[in-house]
């Protein structure tokens, strides 16, 4: 598995090389953590996620079974599209909907075009399509809301946020996830953008290229 892992980032990482794209960062450290089977999180992700927001660290976490084992570098080329993405793009903490939509749906859609789409996560496959007209039409209403505790249910959706006592908007399970990953699979199929290159794009040059999305 770590060799797996290890030569899933590696691969994700010289695809940027091989577009042209010297990145800024130049030695990584990544972690591959036991997950907490009882956590609530844990449950919700089928026993697997990570994190890699932090340029140089990339971090995952299961529930050692043999589908999560072969989901985690899945996993961690969708973590190293978000490490290389804020090499680019200046995080900050009044980051808004619309780039952490763009940023999710850069990042999946980064891990399947490596992996393939039947390894598409589930923050994505458990969003009923039936309720994707609802949660766009509310998400392309909160796209300018600021603030992590704001946003984070239109990321995540409320069940995970009650959780956290943060504001819920009526959303379900991961519906941001899911809404951006659509967003920018139209929009590389549109544009005929290399995901390594939108990578790195701020989120108002990639929405600004599909306003009919919302409309789908």
């Amino acid at each position: 598995m770590w060799t797996a892992c290890q030569d899933s980032i590696e691969k994700a990482l010289l695809r940027f090389y091989d577009n042209g794209i010297d990145l800024k960062t130049e030695e990584y450290t990544y972690s591959i953590l036991l997950a907490d089977p009882k956590s609530p999180y844990t449950i919700m992700n089928d026993g697997y996620c990570g994190d890699g927001g932090i340029p140089g660290f990339i971090m995952g976490w299961l529930i050692p079974t043999e589908e999560n084992i072969k989901r985690l570098p899945v996993a961690l080329a969708h973590e190293t599209n978000h490490n290389v993405r804020y090499q680019f793009i200046k995080w900050t903490n009044d980051v808004n909907v619309a780039e952490m939509i763009v940023s999710e749906g850069l990042a999946e859609n980064y891990a399947t075009t490596i992996f393939g789409e039947e390894y598409l996560g589930p923050w994505v496959t458990k969003t009923d399509m039936e309720l994707m007209p609802l949660i766009k039409e509310i998400i392309h209403d909160g796209l300018e809301v600021t603030g992590f505790d704001n946003i984070t249910s239109y990321l995540y959706g409320d069940e995970m946020v009650e959780m956290r006592q943060f504001p819920k908007v009526g959303l379900p399970y991961c519906a941001g996830y899911a809404t951006g990953y659509y967003l920018v699979k139209y929009y590389l199929e549109k544009t005929g953008m290399p995901i390594e290159k939108a990578t790195i794009l701020p989120a108002d040059e990639i929405l600004k290229e599909v306003p009919e999305f919302w409309e789908m």
